[in-house]
């Protein structure tokens, strides 16, 4: 994809900060799925969390090419550098958390997309192609919730704590973003009506925890992250920093 996006321009800079947020969002969500190679459950969910992974990452390296290089953004930068909301960046956990996190996420990146594939902005081509596969990850995040919610006692209770554990991450996605013209309080409710449905379709039941104020997280697009990021970004970034300027 080629762009004409000028940077130093005024409206270049706002369309780069949005895409800036959304390309490390997908970037570290990426990483964190690709964790699960050679230990999901089983083979057929290797699969798929690998092939979710590939999406988001493809999405990051159009978003961050808007930006710069894309390699100097994703393995250069230090913590406190990138906009990513603090619940993609969350630790996998047991199987139900990384369900939880999807469920979230690729709700919210659905109706995101949809939204920006409907205006003429600079973001709209990257959202229309994107929103096609990240419908793909909702069915299979929703397909799980149900099965793990309406499963056994225990695969029950387990997600049930995995909902209620990263629901205090989720108000952050609707802080609005320089760069993206979208009704965020219209998009807020779509999506808490969406993850409503399913939970209560896998009989768990909609976490009552705050979603925003001070008992809630979320200032990863001010560059602040939690201690479990560090740690990730570390891993990532150890080749590209240990073998400057190497290739193949």
């Amino acid at each position: 994809m080629t762009t004409s996006l000028n940077p130093a321009s005024s409206a270049g800079a706002v369309t780069a900060a949005a895409a800036l947020a959304l390309g490390d969002d997908a970037l570290v969500l990426s990483h964190r799925l690709g964790e699960w190679a050679g230990h999901a459950p089983v083979l057929e969910e290797e699969v798929a969390l690998a092939n979710i992974a590939l999406d988001l990452l493809g999405q990051a390296r159009v978003l961050l090419s808007l930006v710069g290089d894309e390699d100097e953004l994703a393995y250069l930068r230090e913590e406190r550098a990138f906009r990513n909301v603090q619940l993609v960046e969350q630790p996998n956990g047991d199987f139900a958390h990384t369900i939880a996190r999807q469920l979230y996420f690729s709700t919210y990146q659905r109706l995101l997309y949809g939204r920006l594939a409907g205006t003429d902005g600079p973001l709209a081509g990257l959202a229309a192609k994107a929103v096609k596969e990240v419908a793909y990850h909702q069915d299979h995040a929703e397909q799980w919730t149900v099965r793990l919610g309406d499963g056994t006692a225990e695969s029950h209770d387990r997600m049930q704590r995995a909902c209620d554990a990263l629901w205090r991450h989720t108000g952050e996605m609707f802080q609005p973003v320089d760069g993206i013209d979208i009704d965020w309080p219209e998009m807020e409710a779509s999506w808490t009506s969406s993850v409503s449905a399913v939970l209560e379709r896998a009989t768990l039941t909609v976490p009552e925890g705050p979603r925003t104020g001070a008992w809630s997280a979320g200032a990863g697009r001010q560059g602040l992250h939690t201690e479990p990021f560090g740690r990730m970004l570390a891993e990532m970034q150890h080749l590209h920093r240990s073998h400057p300027g190497a290739s193949w």
